[in-house]
């Protein structure tokens, strides 16, 4: 039986963009983002359009949250990214208007293939619709998408997509019941 072999790992396939935009990009988010200090979200929707980020109109950003590529990052207009919220967008992440991703929540795009012994670098791109909200320390996880105004329950893990309309809980998550929007 063949056993994992970490030093075979290579990822020279993956191009997340040039190093000197990167490491910029590590200060930039490590400074103004994912730090305790509350700077106001204006400052940090400027940073992410500069980065290349396709983020609306009135979009909160909450302090101490991480985000891998910001050019691999798409925010519609009013959605809240709460505090310690880690958006690993190693594949593009769209995410809808009028979305919550609550404190702790993670957007996971990037995977490993534990069949293979070099353990590869799986990538899944994340997409949330229109009204999403993920509560507190929920994940998702790469390839996923949340239709429209779909609930992921506090601290539940997805890996499936999650139906328009319908709340779930749990990990996995299932669905317990529909959501109706007054």
């Amino acid at each position: 039986m063949k056993k994992t072999a970490l030093d075979t790992f290579d990822n020279k396939g993956y191009k997340p963009g040039s190093l000197a935009k990167r490491s910029l990009w590590y200060v930039i988010n490590m400074v103004f983002f994912n730090t305790p200090i509350p700077f106001p979200s204006v400052l940090k929707r400027t940073f992410l359009r500069i980065f290349g980020a396709n983020i609306g109109k009135g979009v909160v950003i909450k302090p101490s949250i991480k985000i891998k590529y910001p050019w691999m990052l798409s925010v519609g207009n009013h959605s809240w990214i709460g505090e310690g919220v880690w958006i690993d967008s190693l594949g593009k992440v769209d995410i809808g208007a009028d979305c919550c991703i609550s404190q702790g929540a993670m957007l996971l795009c990037g995977n490993h293939d534990f069949s293979v012994s070099s353990f590869d670098l799986i990538v899944g791109d994340i997409t949330l619709e229109a009204g999403v909200w993920l509560g507190a320390k929920s994940i998702v996880t790469p390839g996923v998408t949340c239709h429209s105004h779909s609930v992921l329950s506090v601290g539940s893990v997805t890996s499936k997509n999650l139906e328009a309309y319908s709340i779930y809980r749990g990990n996995p998550a299932e669905k317990i019941k529909s959501r109706t929007v007054k």
